[in-house]
């Protein structure tokens, strides 16, 4: 039986038990995590926490809906057993129809046959490092055998445990610039959760200086259910000129490479960094978008009214 939970009524506990056994785990469903970026989930659970589903609420203009949170790619539901497609349509269809908007990700182990118009195919991209290097060196590109070949007379040099703010004002300074799609509240959140995640010896950072001992290129790796997971990264010029996030990754697939990890890339639709990815030699698999708009029509237009002046202000 599936029951709706509100926030005081989780267990915690027993919640992330079943985060920690579940064969499709996955970092972002944990407790802790969820309560940095989703103030008082809500949650389905079947039965004694055997299979959970985060429900991560938002409520505006007296609105009640489901988003996907910042820094979070995949949601979904969660289980220590047997996951079927009826058993994903069942918490699907178990979602409280209080709230009329629903946009979330599902994981890429939440299969449903034949999804409906309310679903879409997004991409993500993963490399297993369980072969030799030699071995998963053999699989890139030859466009990335020669970047990797210019990085290498570059003078770059790799560095751990940076500090996080240190990447985060590379990225803000740069690629941040560029999209403006991330508030200081975002930032400051980012920070936090990479220093929890740190803290649970979960995350660890990567970069890349240059002839002068400056930071040019930066990653934030974050390890879990088996899974190397390329959370957040950053370059500046320097580092597009002399190719340091290519030569960065190759590093830490080289330290890597014989585990029993998979390298997760967390993306992605666009058509660039989707190539820039398979030239590792990763596999291209999917999850679901759900989208379910069940709003009334005056309700709509007042949304597209809030987006475009999101857009313009």
């Amino acid at each position: 039986m599936i029951k709706y939970l509100k926030y005081t009524e989780i267990d915690f506990d027993k919640w992330d038990a079943c985060i920690s056994k579940a064969f499709n785990g996955l970092i972002y469903a944990y407790s802790w995590y969820l309560n940095m970026v989703s103030e008082r989930w809500e949650a389905l659970v079947e039965n004694d926490y055997e299979r959970v589903m985060p429900l991560t609420r938002g409520h505006k203009m007296g609105l009640d809906y489901l988003f996907q949170p910042r820094f979070t790619q995949q949601l979904g539901v969660f289980s220590k057993n047997l996951l079927t497609s009826e058993i994903v349509n069942s918490f699907i269809d178990a979602i409280p129809k209080k709230y009329q908007f629903i946009e979330i990700n599902l994981n890429t182990l939440n299969n449903i046959e034949n999804p409906g118009k309310h679903f879409h195919r997004w991409k993500n991209h993963e490399l297993d490092l369980i072969a030799t290097y030699e071995n998963i060196r053999n699989s890139y590109s030859q466009n990335l055998k020669r970047n990797l070949k210019k990085a290498s007379q570059a003078k770059l040099t790799l560095v751990k445990n940076i500090k996080p703010e240190n990447i985060i004002s590379l990225f803000r300074e740069n690629k941040g610039k560029e999209l403006g799609n991330l508030c200081e509240a975002d930032y400051r959140l980012l920070q936090r959760m990479i220093y929890v995640m740190i803290y649970k010896r979960m995350a660890a950072t990567y970069g890349i200086c240059d002839e002068n001992n400056t930071l040019i290129a930066g990653i934030f790796f974050v390890f879990s259910h088996k899974k190397a997971i390329f959370y957040f990264s950053a370059t500046n010029q320097k580092a597009r000129e002399t190719l340091a996030m290519p030569f960065l990754i190759d590093c830490f697939i080289s330290e890597n490479s014989g585990s029993h990890l998979t390298l997760d890339f967390e993306g992605s639709n666009n058509e660039n960094l989707a190539r820039f990815y398979k030239s590792f030699g990763a596999a291209e698999i999917t999850y679901l978008h759900y989208l379910k708009n069940d709003m009334s029509p005056l309700l709509k237009a007042g949304l597209r009214v809030y987006k475009f002046f999101r857009k313009i202000l």
